[in-house]
């Protein structure tokens, strides 16, 4: 992001703001961070807060139900407090936002899913004045356990659709509601194999991730869960075959 001048009401004496994600590609528990630089315009300016916000696309916040996200949803925020910026100073913070496990996808298997988004946003508070300036986009990336369920999938001959976040909690999938514990969820689409003989419907997906498993809720039913030091492509295929057959009552 380049420097961009923020409250244009403010006029020459608005500062500028420049947000510096150095590593914008990250997977769920990771760390990204910043580098947040604050340009002092014509005049002195107390700053009343600087706010940096990982956010999302998420679904129910788009009333057009476009690829649009006009309103996205606040996963995480780190809030620095109020401090003065000198006309013509420059103030530089570093401000590190901890990725959740829980984290919607953007990509998987190395591929962008469609519908997933996130960014990182900068706002600033000047004079009680709210400035939300420019997203920051970034990539969240599948955990390898994640890739290797996406990949069970494809072997099995499912085609992915496309990702959506919800908000709130999921209480209709018997035992998720004793492992969510972010108020969202991704629901990941697929549509079936043509041998399932399921038409144009789509099998929803919802992983919970943790730092040492992996829940894979498919159409709601209970988890298939995936320990990570246990990766094994073949048998979680396997594994994820005999889940969603049985769960659908196909032998």
């Amino acid at each position: 992001m380049v420097f961009r001048k923020f409250l244009s009401a403010l006029g020459v004496n608005a500062p500028r703001v420049e947000t510096v994600v150095e590593n914008p590609a990250v997977r769920p528990g990771g760390t990204l961070h910043c580098t947040v630089t604050v340009a002092g315009g014509g005049a002195d300016v107390d700053i009343e807060r600087l706010r940096l916000e990982l956010v999302v696309r998420a679904e129910d916040r788009e009333a057009d139900g476009s690829a649009g996200w006009y309103n996205p949803y606040t996963v995480v925020a780190a809030d620095i407090d109020g401090f003065r910026v000198a006309a013509g100073e420059t103030v530089t913070h570093r401000v590190d936002l901890q990725v959740p496990w829980e984290m919607p996808l953007t990509h998987g298997r190395g591929a962008r899913i469609r519908g997933g988004r996130a960014a990182v946003r900068t706002e600033l508070a000047v004079d009680r004045a709210f400035d939300k300036g420019d997203f920051d986009e970034i990539s969240v990336h599948a955990l390898p356990a994640q890739d290797a369920v996406l990949q069970a999938y494809e072997d099995l001959g499912f085609r992915l659709h496309e990702a959506e976040v919800k908000i709130g909690l999921l209480r209709s999938a018997p035992r998720m509601e004793d492992r969510q514990t972010a108020p969202y969820w991704q629901e990941i689409d697929f549509f079936y194999p043509e041998s399932w003989n399921m038409g144009r419907q789509e099998l929803e997906t919802v992983f919970i991730a943790r730092e040492d498993s992996l829940d894979a809720h498919p159409g709601g039913s209970p988890a298939v869960t995936f320990r990570h030091a246990e990766l094994d492509q073949n048998v979680w295929t396997e594994t994820l075959d005999a889940h969603v057959r049985h769960c659908h009552g196909i032998d």
